[in-house]
C-alpha cells in the first residue's frame, strides 16, 4: 500500500518557497496574513475599542472561489461579547446553489441592512477573509508537485464542482473588487484567517460548552482547508490550542466521500453527498456481509497515531479527480465511476424504486453502505485517538463531513460509557455537539469570530436557534411581489403579531396539516446553512404513510431514497425517539439542527411513519418556545389536532437554494405545483396565503374550503 505522495519532499520545499513569495504578493494587493503587522495592530486597536466600551463591527467575507460564498456582521461589546447579526448566503440572491461567485448581492444586503441600523462601511472595524490565501495558493503549489507529473491534472480552470481555479484566483483581488463595490477611495484591507481555525471557534462557541472552564476538543473534518483535511484543536477558558492538522489535502474523508458518492450515485459533487447518505439505508449495513466493505475498507491506512492516510494504489484523485479518479484496482471492486458528463443523467442517478427494475440496484445501494461505514470506521478512528490522548469527554464536530447525521449518531454509540470504563478506568462517555451550520456557509461568521478572538472578544452569550440569514420579509415587499403577479392567487389575512393571534394561525396550520395539506411556511429572516428550520420549511403530516412519497415525487420532485425529517418538540422527541445521553446537554440542544440522527421507537413506526427512514432512524429537529413561538405553537396545535406534536419538515425550495425573498418564495410555488399554499408572514404582522392562480384549480378550492370550515368550526375569522 502507498500512503504517501510520490514527491513529499518537493512538495514540501514548493510550499516553503510558495509562501515566501506569496506572502509579499498578496500584501500589495492590501491582502495581509493572521500574523502580520498590519494584522496585530488591527487587533489591538479593536482590542482597545472594546475594552473602552464601544462597539466593534466585523465582517467575516467568503469571496475566494470556492463554494458558499458569503458575508457575515458580527457586532462585539465588553459586556456581550460577540453577537453575530447577518450572515449573508450569495447562493440566496443569485439562485445558484453552492456558488463560488463574488458575493456582490450578499454584500449589497449587508450594506442594506447596515443602513437600517444606522450603520455605514466606515463602521466596519476589519474584514477577515474566510480562507487564509497565502497559505491556500501554497498548498495548491504542493499538491501539484507531490504526484507530478500525474497531478498536473489538477491544474485546471475548473478541478471539481466545488473548486473551480480560476474563480479562486479572485483571492488575489478580493480587496481591489470589494474596494471598487463600495465606492472607497482608499483600498480596503482584508485579513486572511485560517480556513479550519474559523471552523473550530465559532463551532466552539456558539456550543453549549463554550461558557465553562472545562477543556473541550474540536474536531474539524471537511474536503480541505488552505492546508489540510483534518485539524484538531482544544478549548479551554476562551482559549483556543490546535493540536493537529493532517497538511494534506487528499487524506481527506470529505474528498473520500463526495468522489465516491458522485462517482456511484450519479450526482455531483455538494449534490451527491446528502443523497447518498440517504441511499445508504437501503443498502446491507452488516460489515460482515456486505460484499463491498472489506474490499472497500483498505482506502485508508489507519495508522497507530489517529491519522489516517490515503491509499494512493486504489484512489486516484490525488492525480486526476475529474475525468480518471479511480485506479484499475477500485474499479474491480466498483466499477467504472459515473463521468462527469453523465451526472444527473436519469439513467445513470442512484433510484431505490428501480430495485425491481435494474439488476445492478442492489449492487450501488450496498455499495453505498460499504462507503457510509468506511466513512464511519475512518471518523472513529480520527475521534478515537484525540479521545484517548486528551482524555476528553465533551467534543464539537464541525466542517463539512459533520452533516452526516448518520456518523454522528455512530460516534455517541461508540464512545459510550463501556468505552470510557474500558479506555480510562472510570465513568463517563463522549458529549458530543455539531453547529447548524458546519459546513462553508458558516465560516463567514467564523471568520468574524476568529477577528473577535484575536481581539480578545470572549465566546459571546449561547446560540439556541439557527443563526438567520438577512432580514424577515416586509409587509411592502410581499405586496409588491403578489400584485406583480397575476398567475398567483392570494388571500390577506390577519396579523399575526400578538401571541393570541399566533394561537390561531398555529392551530389552522395544524387544521390543514390534518387534512394532509402540504404548505410552506414562510416567517422571519431565513436559517442560513442547508437545514430548514421553520422558517423557510415546506410542512406535511408525518401520520400519513404516503406524505414521504407525494411530497418527493409532487411537491419537491426528488429521489425516493431521501428521507423526510421529523419537527417536533422536546417531550414528542422524548416518546417517539432514543434520545442519547452524549446529546443531552442544554436540553438536548444537539437535536434541534437536524444534524444528529436517533433510533425510533416503535410507536414511531407505527404513528409517525413519513418520518422514519428505511434504516428506523430519523434527523431529528427540536423546536423551542423560546427561540421559535409560530412554530412551536403550531406543534402544540398539532397533538390537539392528529395525537401528535411532530411534523414532517423539509426544506422550501424546488431545485434550487432555500427561498429567502417574497419573490423566490413565489417562484418556489410556481415550480411545486402540488403545494397547497404558501403562508408568508411579513415582519409588521399581517400574513397573506399565497396559492396557485386559477379558481379551476382543485387545491386553490382546497384551501378556502379549509379556511372556510375551520373558521366555522371555531367561530373564529383570519380573513381580513
Amino acid at each position: 500500500m502507498r500512503n504517501r505522495p510520490l514527491h513529499p519532499r518537493l512538495g514540501a520545499a514548493g510550499f516553503r518557497i510558495a509562501l515566501a513569495l506569496f506572502e509579499p504578493y498578496f500584501r500589495r494587493r492590501n491582502i495581509f496574513g493572521v500574523d502580520s503587522a498590519f494584522a496585530r495592530s488591527r487587533f489591538s486597536a479593536i482590542k482597545a475599542k472594546i475594552e473602552r466600551g464601544e462597539t466593534a463591527y466585523l465582517a467575516g467575507l467568503s469571496a475566494v472561489g470556492t463554494h458558499n460564498s458569503g458575508v457575515a456582521l458580527v457586532e462585539v461589546t465588553r459586556d456581550r461579547g460577540p453577537r453575530l447579526i447577518f450572515n449573508n448566503e450569495e447562493e440566496r440572491f443569485s439562485g445558484e446553489k453552492h456558488t463560488n461567485a463574488y458575493p456582490r448581492h450578499s454584500i449589497d444586503a449587508l450594506l442594506s441592512a447596515m443602513a437600517g441600523m444606522g450603520l455605514k462601511v466606515e463602521h466596519i472595524d476589519a474584514w477577515l477573509t474566510s480562507w487564509d490565501y497565502i497559505t491556500l495558493w501554497s498548498t495548491l503549489i504542493r499538491i501539484a508537485l507531490e504526484e507530478a507529473p500525474g497531478s498536473f491534472n489538477l491544474i485546471r480552470e475548473q478541478a471539481t464542482p466545488a473548486f473551480n481555479l480560476r474563480a479562486v484566483d479572485r483571492g488575489a483581488r478580493a480587496s481591489r473588487h470589494i474596494t471598487a463595490h463600495l465606492g472607497l477611495r482608499e483600498p480596503l484591507p482584508l485579513i486572511s484567517m485560517p480556513h479550519h481555525d474559523n471552523h473550530a471557534w465559532f463551532s466552539y462557541a456558539a456550543s453549549p460548552f463554550a461558557r465553562d472552564t472545562k477543556p473541550t476538543m474540536v474536531a474539524v473534518l471537511d474536503g480541505f482547508g488552505d492546508m489540510g483535511a483534518v485539524s484538531l484543536y482544544v478549548c479551554e477558558n476562551g482559549r483556543m490550542e490546535r493540536r493537529y492538522c493532517n497538511n494534506s489535502i487528499f487524506d481527506s474523508l470529505g474528498v473520500f466521500y463526495s468522489v465516491i458518492s458522485s462517482t456511484q450515485g450519479g450526482w455531483t459533487w455538494l449534490s451527491s453527498e446528502g443523497r447518498y447518505m440517504g441511499a445508504t439505508a437501503y443498502g446491507n449495513n452488516d460489515r460482515e456481509t456486505n460484499p463491498y466493505y472489506a474490499a472497500m475498507k483498505p482506502i485508508f491506512d489507519f495508522a497507530p497515531d489517529g491519522t489516517i492516510l490515503l491509499n494512493r494504489n486504489l484512489a486516484n484523485w490525488q492525480r486526476d479527480v475529474l475525468d480518471r479518479p479511480y485506479s484499475d484496482a477500485l474499479i474491480r471492486i466498483l466499477g467504472e465511476p459515473i463521468a462527469q458528463k453523465d451526472m444527473w443523467n436519469p439513467d445513470a442517478v442512484l433510484r431505490v424504486e428501480d430495485i425491481r427494475h435494474k439488476e445492478n440496484t442492489r449492487e450501488r445501494l450496498d455499495k453505498a453502505a460499504a462507503t457510509q461505514m468506511v466513512f464511519e470506521d475512518a471518523l472513529v478512528h480520527v475521534i478515537g485517538h484525540f479521545i484517548r490522548t486528551t482524555g476528553g469527554e465533551r467534543l464539537v464536530l464541525t466542517g463539512g463531513t459533520a452533516l452526516n447525521a448518520l456518523a454522528n449518531m455512530r460516534l455517541l454509540e461508540h464512545f459510550d460509557e463501556n468505552f470510557y470504563r474500558r479506555e480510562f478506568g472510570r465513568p463517563g462517555r463522549l458529549h458530543l455537539w455539531v453547529p447548524p451550520v458546519p459546513n462553508d456557509a458558516g465560516v463567514s461568521i467564523g471568520a468574524a469570530f476568529m477577528g473577535a478572538y484575536h481581539a480578545a472578544a470572549g465566546v459571546g452569550a449561547p446560540m439556541e436557534h439557527a443563526f438567520y440569514c438577512g432580514l424577515p420579509p416586509n409587509e411592502s415587499d410581499i405586496r409588491k411581489v403578489l400584485a406583480a403577479s397575476p398567475d398567483v392567487e392570494w388571500i390577506e389575512l390577519k396579523s399575526a403579531a400578538d401571541p393570541q393571534a399566533r394561537a390561531l394561525f398555529a392551530d389552522f396550520m395544524a387544521y390543514i396539516t390534518a387534512k394532509d395539506a402540504i404548505f410552506a411556511l414562510y416567517q422571519g429572516a431565513a436559517e442560513t446553512g442547508p437545514r430548514a428550520l421553520g422558517h423557510r420549511s415546506i410542512l406535511a403530516n408525518p401520520c400519513n404513510p404516503l406524505t414521504r412519497e407525494n411530497l418527493n415525487a409532487r411537491v419537491k420532485y426528488r429521489e425516493a431514497i431521501r428521507p423526510l425529517a421529523p419537527m417536533m418538540t422536546l417531550e414528542a422527541a422524548k416518546q417517539f425517539f432514543e434520545l442519547s445521553d452524549g446529546a443531552n446537554d442544554a436540553d438536548y440542544n444537539a437535536y434541534n439542527y437536524m444534524v444528529l440522527t436517533a433510533h425510533a421507537k416503535p410507536e414511531a413506526r407505527a404513528r409517525i411513519p413519513s418520518v422514519v427512514h428505511a434504516d428506523g432512524t430519523g434527523r431529528l429537529q427540536i423546536v423551542r418556545e423560546n427561540t421559535d413561538p409560530l412554530t412551536y405553537a403550531y406543534l402544540k396545535a398539532l397533538g390537539r389536532r392528529i395525537g401528535v406534536e411532530v411534523a414532517v419538515n423539509t426544506s422550501f425550495n424546488v431545485a434550487g437554494p432555500i427561498a429567502q425573498t417574497p419573490q423566490q418564495a413565489l417562484d418556489t410555488l410556481r415550480r411545486s405545483k402540488a403545494l397547497d399554499a404558501v403562508l408568508m408572514f411579513s415582519a409588521e404582522g399581517p400574513v397573506f396565503a399565497a396559492l396557485h392562480g386559477g379558481t379551476e384549480r382543485k387545491d386553490v378550492a382546497r384551501f378556502r374550503q379549509w379556511l372556510k370550515a375551520w373558521q366555522d368550526e371555531t367561530g373564529q375569522r383570519l380573513e381580513r
